[in-house]
């Protein structure tokens, strides 16, 4: 009796000391975001956070800090770098200063199923390591284009006269076509469209009634060019620390999150329609000039990107295909 009392205690401690070993294991990662929680470029971030809390009991969770009113968006990068943060979702534009290679992502539009396997994500997984000190985990909206939008009316391909907000995106095609570029934090290109400080700003096709800049549109130039890209990053050295099980539920999720960018399709279409709903006309130019306006957008940008790092800038255009 005493023998069967000892071997159920023992099994009653094992399973105790496994359950308190399964908790001490959990491990709570701290999240930021570039944009105003809940607008566009946030929204499926918030969803990739969700799924991670879900799958991830017991072993990871996120607790989400929030967006700019916690950090400003240009110092989401640095925050990651240096571990004041574990995650961030936060787009290429706002790090150049660290990783200058990171303004060559807009121009890779292939599918991440296709860049996870034709050396692409790799490249750009390195890149972060070595100059982020950050695990490329997870890029969102391949498939989701740039625009110009503008409030005074142009009848050609010529910015010249015309001040537009600019991020490092738009800036070498703003500069190519004669405009003057002004930087600002998304949080004041309202008032400086308001003030005409600004006469207008590269911006997503989606997003701007989020931030309520409708108001102050008046024209979306065509066509629409580059590649929006909000990357995950995780820290490298925390990305390190976790075992095996806690990188499976954030790599699964991050494929996930990748998988959203279907849902961009019908988000375009709805957007432009709300455009039209709202007053903001579309500058046309025609087939032919709006060719030769992606083809220079791309050259610039593609010559901005070799002149600041020659090797690697060539083997990303030549992954990209453009």
């Amino acid at each position: 009796m005493r023998k069967l009392f000892l071997a159920s205690l023992t099994a009653i401690v094992a399973t105790a000391s496994a359950s308190l070993s399964a908790s001490a294991q959990e491990v709570t990662l701290r999240a930021v975001t570039a944009f105003a929680e809940g607008t566009q470029f946030s929204k499926n971030f918030e969803r990739f956070i969700e799924k991670v809390n879900k799958d991830g009991k017991g072993l990871v969770q996120i607790n989400y800090i929030g967006g700019p009113r916690a950090m400003p968006p240009f110092e989401v990068g640095n925050a990651v770098r240096s571990k004041v943060v574990d995650i961030a979702n936060a787009p290429g534009a706002f790090y150049t200063n660290l990783m200058p290679e990171a303004d060559a992502i807009k121009l890779i539009s292939k599918p991440m199923s296709e860049q996870r396997k034709n050396g692409t994500w790799e490249l750009l997984n390195q890149l972060h390591n070595e100059k982020l000190n950050s695990y490329y985990l997870a890029r969102q909206f391949h498939n989701l284009p740039f625009h110009i939008y503008l409030n005074k009316k142009i009848d050609k391909l010529d910015f010249t006269g015309l001040k537009i907000r600019v991020t490092p995106v738009y800036r070498d095609i703003v500069q190519a076509l004669g405009g003057t570029p002004i930087t600002t934090p998304p949080g004041e290109v309202y008032t400086a469209l308001e003030r005409g400080v600004a006469d207008g700003y590269g911006w997503p096709v989606i997003g701007i009634f989020d931030l309520g800049w409708e108001k102050v549109t008046k024209f979306r130039m065509e066509p629409a060019f580059y590649s929006v890209e909000v990357s995950v990053l995780v820290n490298l050295d925390s990305w390190k620390a976790l075992n095996d099980k806690q990188r499976k539920v954030l790599s699964d999720a991050a494929l996930w999150l990748e998988g959203l960018d279907s849902e961009s399709v019908a988000a375009i279409a709805a957007e432009r329609d709300k455009h039209a709903k709202a007053g903001i006309q579309a500058i046309d130019f025609g087939p032919g000039e709006s060719k030769k306006f992606v083809d220079r957008a791309n050259d610039v940008a593609w010559q901005s990107v070799i002149a600041k790092s020659p090797e690697t800038g060539k083997k990303l255009r030549a992954l990209a295909g453009n």
